[in-house]
């Protein structure tokens, strides 16, 4: 019963840390919406932060599993706009990381470290999948820029629901396909203009 207790506990945080916001949210609230007593939380988990590290695991395992580049072949289009989904999906999933990253990592610096791995590992998958594109003959750009586009892709899906926030976005599924497409079309000026029509047509579609 203890590990579905643990389980219990982890999911009815990540609903409630995105729903309500990971600041907003005490043991207490999670105790109360589990209808468990704090000590039998704290059976479990040492504090707040304890949770928040473990669902970041999770996270972490998702978001790796999401980072992955054609194995014996050049990308093409489609393996970037999967990958693109992938990602906005476990960010979506995980959405409360991102909306209060800055705080959740000034307080923890193994996370702080941990996110930074997952940073660096994100911006060496994505440039090696431009330089790809490149080699296919998809993409044109030089190596400063193909560099500058991995780091912008980056930029924009780590930021966007922030943004998306800011500007006083409600429907938060509906700017995650945006900001799929807004990732995307950082591409579009590097394609061959077959590659540009199509990704056009594949972006209104998604868009809508």
């Amino acid at each position: 019963m203890a590990p579905q207790t643990r389980q219990r506990i982890l999911d009815c945080a990540l609903a409630m840390f995105n729903a309500q916001g990971e600041p907003n949210v005490t043991t207490n609230h999670i105790a109360d919406e589990l209808e468990i007593s704090p000590g039998n939380l704290y059976y479990h988990f040492r504090n707040k932060d304890d949770i928040i590290e473990q669902l970041f695991g999770r996270y972490e395992e998702r978001i790796g599993a999401a980072m992955t580049v054609p194995d014996g072949r050049l990308p093409d289009l489609e393996d970037i706009w999967l990958q693109m989904h992938l990602v906005f999906e476990c960010i979506w999933d995980y959405r409360f990381l991102y909306r209060d990253l800055v705080d959740i990592l000034s307080r923890n610096r193994r996370l702080r470290l941990r996110f930074a791995r997952i940073l660096k590992r994100a911006t060496e998958n994505a440039t090696t999948v431009i330089r790809g594109l490149a080699q296919a003959g998809i993409l044109r750009a030089s190596v400063a820029e193909m560099e500058a586009l991995a780091t912008n892709l980056l930029v924009l899906a780590t930021f966007w629901l922030n943004y998306a926030a800011a500007r006083g976005d409600q429907d938060e599924a509906r700017s995650i396909r945006q900001g799929i497409v807004q990732v995307m079309m950082l591409i579009s000026p590097f394609l061959r203009d077959a590659e540009r029509v199509h990704l056009n047509t594949l972006s209104q579609a998604y868009a809508d």
